[in-house]
C-alpha cells in the first residue's frame, strides 16, 4: 500500500499540470464566454495556429500517454509487491502462531485488495474444456471402425481434422484380446498395462496407438497439419441431419462436414436376469469393454464359482480362458447354453460335439441343452433354475448371449433401421444419408454375393471403417470385401471363417490329421502376425493350385485335427471354416467370390493343402 501511495505522489503533479493546460486551452477557444461551443473543423485539428487545435491534440496525447504509462507502472509494481507479499506470508506461516487475530485480519485485507483491485480481470468461474464448435470429420464411437476410418481419412487427406466422440474413458483399442490373449498373460499387472503376448511371442498393447498419436480436442481448431482428437466420456444424443450438427449429453453442439456413425453394439442380457433384482444384476457381467475385463478378472480371483451363459464365440472363449485359471486357483467354471454343443449355431453337430469335449478338457463343466427358467439370490449365492429341473449354484454370472446394434441416433437423424438384421441400412458405399456413413457392427450393408447382412467381427470393423473413411474423402468405392473372423479356444485350437456360416445350412467337411504346426500358436509364430485379420485384409488370392497329394481316408473319423468345412446354399459355397488351417483365407475368399457350383468339394479342399505335412 505504501508503494501505491508513492506512485500516486509521482503521477499527481503531471496530471495536475495537464489538467491546468487543458483549462487554459478551453478558455482560449472561447468556451467560457456563454456561447454555444462550435465543433472545430476536422482540418483545424492538424498542427497550425487556428483555434489552438494542434495544442489540444498534443495535450490530449500527453495526458493519455501519462495515464497509460502510470497504469502500466502501477500494475507491474503491484505484481512485484504481491510476490513479496506471498513470500512474507509464507515466511510468517512457518513461525509459531500467536493468539492475536491481527495477522489474519491483515492477510484477509491484503488478499481482498489484490483479488479485486490489482487483478480485476480474473474470472472466478471454473475453467471448462473448450471443445471445437466444428469438426470437418466427426466420428461417433471410439472403437475399431472409427479408428480405421480416422487412419484412412488422414492417409487420403493429410491435413484433415478428425474428432472422435466416445462415451468410453479409453482411447481406441481392439476388443478381441479381451476374451483371448489377455487371459493367458503371465503378467500379474496385465489389467493395468493391458499389454499381452500374442501367440507368436511378440508383445503389444491393446491400444491401436499411444496417447502421443492424438491431439487434444481443444487444440484441433488451431492444428496447422490437422490431426486426430478423441473426446472421451461424451455421448452424442441428438443428430440434426439438415443442420449438419450433433448435440452431446452435456448440451454441447458440434457441427460437421462429414460424419461417421460407428456406435457398435450393446451386450444383450436375459430378461429374467434383468427382472431378478438389483442383487442379481450386481453379480452379473455383460462382457464388452476394458472395464468388463478388469471387473471379471478381479471377480474370478475372489469367488469360488463363475457360470457363463452362452455357447457362442465369446462364451466359449471366456469359458476356456477361465477354465485354465481354474487348474491353478480351484475356481469352478460352468458353461451352459441351449444348443447341443459349443458353437452349435455355427459348427455342424459333429464338430460342435468334438469342440465341447475339448472345452471340458480345459477344466470347464459344460451343461448342454440348458434353458434358464429363473435366477435368484439365496444365501449369498445365485441360484439358477433350468427348465428341465436342474439347479446350479454359483457366485457370479457372465451373460454372453449376443449383441444388440446401437441405433439410438436413428430417430433423431431419420435413418432407416433394418427390421431383419438390425443396424442402420446403408448403400454399397456404406452411406446412410448425405454426408453420413455407417461402419462396423451398426452397419447393415448389401453384399453383392450373399445379400443384405450385418457382421459383428473385428475384421469387418477394420475393413468397413477403412472404406467409409475413404468414401468420406471422395473415393466413392463400393463395399465388396468378404470379411473374416476367427476364434481361438486357447493356443492349440483355432479356426477362421468367412461368409455365411450357419449350422442350419448343408455342410461338407474335409479333414486331415493335424501336425504340431497346425495350431494358432504355431501359425502365428511362422507368419509373424498376431491379430490375424489385420494381415488377412491386405491379401488377395491368386488362382490357387491344388495339391497333387491324394486325400487319405481318416483312420479315426472322430479326430478333427484340421480341415475345411464348406457351407452350401443352392449347391453354391456361401461360407467356409478353416479348422486349424491358417494363412489360407485369400483362397476361401476367392471361392466365395467366384460363386460357382462344385461337383466334388474334396477336390476344392486340396486348394488349401491340408494333406501336406
Amino acid at each position: 500500500m505504501l508503494k501505491c501511495r508513492t506512485v500516486w505522489r509521482k503521477l499527481a503533479p503531471l496530471a495536475k499540470s495537464s489538467s491546468t493546460l487543458c483549462r487554459q486551452n478551453v478558455r482560449r477557444a472561447g468556451l467560457n464566454n456563454g456561447r454555444t461551443p462550435v465543433c472545430v473543423p476536422a482540418a483545424h485539428m492538424s498542427s497550425g495556429p487556428v483555434g489552438g487545435g494542434g495544442d489540444n491534440l498534443k495535450y490530449a496525447l500527453l495526458v493519455g500517454a501519462v495515464s497509460v504509462g502510470g497504469l502500466v507502472y502501477a500494475v507491474v509494481t503491484m505484481k512485484s509487491d504481491q510476490k513479496r507479499y506471498e513470500q512474507r506470508i509464507e515466511e510468517l506461516s512457518t513461525r509459531p502462531q500467536k493468539t492475536s487475530t491481527k495477522p489474519t485480519a491483515l492477510k484477509k485485507s491484503l488478499t481482498f485488495f489484490f483479488l479485486f483491485f490489482v487483478f480485476p480481470v480474473a474470472d472466478s468461474t471454473p475453467v471448462s474444456l473448450k471443445l471445437p464448435a466444428h469438426a470437418p470429420y466427426l466420428l461417433i464411437g471410439g472403437g475399431t471402425a472409427s479408428f480405421a476410418a480416422a487412419r484412412s481419412i488422414r492417409a487420403r487427406d493429410p491435413g484433415a481434422k478428425v474428432l472422435i466422440v466416445t462415451d468410453e474413458p479409453d482411447l481406441p483399442y481392439m476388443r478381441p484380446p479381451l476374451s483371448k490373449e489377455l487371459w493367458f498373460s503371465d503378467d500379474p499387472a496385465v489389467t493395468d498395462t493391458l499389454r499381452f503376448k500374442q501367440w507368436n511371442g511378440k508383445e503389444r498393447s491393446i491400444y491401436f496407438q499411444p496417447p502421443s498419436f492424438y491431439i487434444r480436442p481443444e487444440d484441433l481448431d488451431g492444428a496447422e497439419n490437422g490431426g486426430v482428437a478423441v473426446l472421451n466420456n461424451r455421448k452424442v444424443v441428438y443428430m440434426d441431419v439438415r443442420g449438419n450438427k450433433v448435440k452431446l449429453d452435456d448440451d454441447t453442439e458440434i457441427s460437421y462436414d462429414k460424419c461417421l456413425i460407428a456406435t457398435g453394439g450393446i451386450p444383450r442380457n436375459l430378461q429374467l436376469i434383468e427382472r431378478a433384482g438389483e442383487e442379481v444384476m450386481k453379480r452379473t457381467t455383460l462382457f464388452r469393454k476394458i472395464e468388463d475385463f478388469k471387473s471379471l478378472d478381479k471377480v474370478s480371483r475372489n469367488v469360488k464359482s463363475v457360470t457363463i451363459i452362452g455357447g457362442g464365440f465369446l462364451g466359449s472363449e471366456l469359458a476356456c480362458a477361465l477354465g485354465r485359471r481354474s487348474t491353478e486357483s480351484g475356481l469352478e467354471v460352468i458353461q451352459m447354453f441351449p444348443e447341443k454343443g459349443n458353437m452349435g449355431k455355427v459348427l455342424p453337430e459333429y464338430l460342435s460335439n468334438w469342440t465341447t469335449e475339448k472345452v471340458k478338457k480345459e477344466g470347464v463343466k459344460v451343461l448342454t441343452e440348458a434353458l434358464v427358467k429363473s435366477v435368484t439370490c439365496k444365501d449369498d449365492q445365485l441360484e439358477i433354475k433350468l427348465k428341465d429341473g436342474r439347479v446350479v449354484t454359483t457366485d457370479h454370472i457372465v451373460a454372453a448371449v449376443g449383441l444388440e446394434p446401437n441405433v439410438d441416433l436413428a430417430k433423431s437423424a431419420g435413418l432407416e433401421v433394418d427390421s431383419d438384421f438390425g443396424g442402420y441400412r446403408v448403400n454399397a458405399e456404406l452411406q446412410a444419408r448425405s454426408n453420413i456413413w455407417v461402419a462396423g457392427d451398426a452397419a447393415c450393408f448389401y453384399d453383392i454375393r450373399l445379400g443384405r447382412r450385418r457382421v459383428e467381427h473385428h475384421d469387418h470393423a477394420v475393413v468397413s471403417g477403412r472404406l467409409a473413411g475413404e468414401n468420406m474423402t471422395g473415393a466413392s468405392k463400393p463395399y465388396w470385401h468378404q470379411s473374416m473372423f476367427w476364434s481361438d479356444l486357447g493356443p492349440d485350437v483355432g479356426y477362421e471363417a468367412i461368409g455365411i456360416v450357419d449350422s442350419s445350412l448343408p455342410t461338407v467337411g474335409v479333414f486331415a490329421k493335424a501336425t504340431a504346426k497346425d495350431t494358432p500358436k504355431a501359425a502365428t509364430e511362422m507368419s509373424g502376425t498376431g491379430i490375424r485379420s489385420e494381415s488377412e485384409t491386405e491379401d488377395t488370392a491368386v488362382s490357387p493350385v491344388a495339391s497333387d497329394t491324394p486325400s487319405p481316408a481318416a483312420e479315426n473319423k472322430d479326430d478333427f485335427g484340421k480341415g475345411v468345412i464348406f457351407y452350401l446354399r443352392d449347391k453354391v459355397v456361401v461360407g467356409i471354416i478353416l479348422w486349424n488351417v491358417f494363412n489360407r483365407m485369400p483362397i476361401a475368399r476367392k471361392i466365395i467370390k467366384d460363386g460357382e457350383e462344385h461337383a466334388d468339394l474334396n477336390e476344392v479342399a486340396k486348394l488349401f493343402n491340408i494333406h501336406e505335412d
